[in-house]
């Protein structure tokens, strides 16, 4: 069974997916301060992300940029 995502974790993925990071290059910092947490937090949550809810998350490097995108 998937372990369940936090409150914080949640929250990113929701907002993910109403995001553009797919076309616009994510920045961990200003994510970070969207969610008044600390650059090493948003990092973690991305990580958990990609283990708890694999099915609806895609971290990718394009053209010396980091993308994220994510689907309900």
């Amino acid at each position: 069974m998937a372990e369940e995502l936090t409150d914080f974790e949640g929250k990113l993925l929701k907002w993910l997916t109403k995001s553009d990071f797919h076309s616009v290059p994510w920045s961990t910092k200003s994510a970070a301060k969207t969610f008044k947490v600390s650059e090493d937090e948003m990092y973690e949550a991305l990580a958990a992300l990609t283990k708890k809810a694999s099915d609806k998350i895609q971290i990718f490097y394009k053209n010396g940029t980091l993308h994220v995108a994510a689907d309900e």
